[in-house]
């Protein structure tokens, strides 16, 4: 059985992905949907980014990803098919699959130029619902990647926002923030110093790292189930008591001396 997984800034108070599984269930009743994230920041193209490579690989080959957090609907932007080993990806070409792109040393990718695959009349500030919706259940039942359109190449590709290094403290930033308000930063462990350090964000001093969210002081840091480095509160929101939020610089100073 084919899984078809799908992320957008749409959040849930609105209709608007009911209707698109609606249109993939009209077409294969029989498809496994999941619902991977629905709360990206609207229109944050690089937290879609970030997100969707940390969890892609978690699903079974052949996955039909359907990435819609698209600022340029309606423009002149492209629609695509990207298929990496046997992963598939429909997504506005806007950067939004920078992160797997990166990974990967080869790829297929088409343009969504051919309109058999859509639903009919197509709504110029609803493609998730018009293009990309109809044209995931269609490769769902075994329709060729060729027949959506022309190949496609020279993808749009934003640069991930990376920490850097001055005068030995590592300068990084929020790049997510969870629903329990864990605040994700794009510092991955191995960025970390390997002698003793401590972190600074939000005018707050964070002496150590915490095995767990339940060890720690009342403000603690983490490497979460990503890899990368968590600022959190102990049975809390670090996001609101830290007045804090995407963007936010987070440094890691390291200890000299004994």
């Amino acid at each position: 059985m084919r899984v078809i997984a799908l992320m957008s800034d749409f959040g849930l108070a609105d209709p608007y992905v009911g209707l698109m599984k609606g249109v993939i269930l009209n077409l294969n009743p029989e498809v496994t949907i999941v619902d991977l994230c629905h709360e990206v920041a609207p229109q944050n193209i690089t937290q879609a980014a970030f997100l969707l490579k940390t969890a892609w690989r978690f699903f079974p080959p052949e996955t039909i990803h359907v990435v819609v957090v698209d600022p340029g609907v309606g423009s002149q932007r492209r629609a695509i098919i990207l298929k990496i080993k046997k992963t598939f990806f429909i997504a506005p070409d806007n950067g939004v699959l920078s992160g797997v792109l990166e990974e990967s040393d080869s790829f297929e990718a088409v343009a969504l130029t051919n309109p058999q695959y859509w639903r009919h009349p197509v709504s110029p500030t609803f493609h998730g619902r018009d293009i990309f919706a109809p044209v995931a259940a269609h490769l769902s039942l075994g329709v060729p990647l060729h027949n959506f359109g022309e190949p496609a190449s020279d993808l749009v590709t934003l640069p991930l926002p990376q920490p850097v290094e001055e005068g030995g403290v590592v300068i990084g930033q929020v790049i997510h923030i969870d629903h329990f308000g864990n605040l994700i930063t794009n510092i991955k462990e191995d960025k970390l110093p390997k002698e003793s350090f401590s972190i600074d964000i939000c005018g707050y001093h964070i002496k150590r790292l915490s095995p767990s969210y339940a060890e720690g002081d009342e403000f603690l840091a983490l490497i979460g189930s990503s890899g990368n480095l968590e600022i959190a509160v102990r049975n809390g929101n670090a996001a609101k008591r830290l007045k804090a939020g995407l963007e936010t610089t987070v440094k890691v100073r390291k200890h000299h001396g004994k």
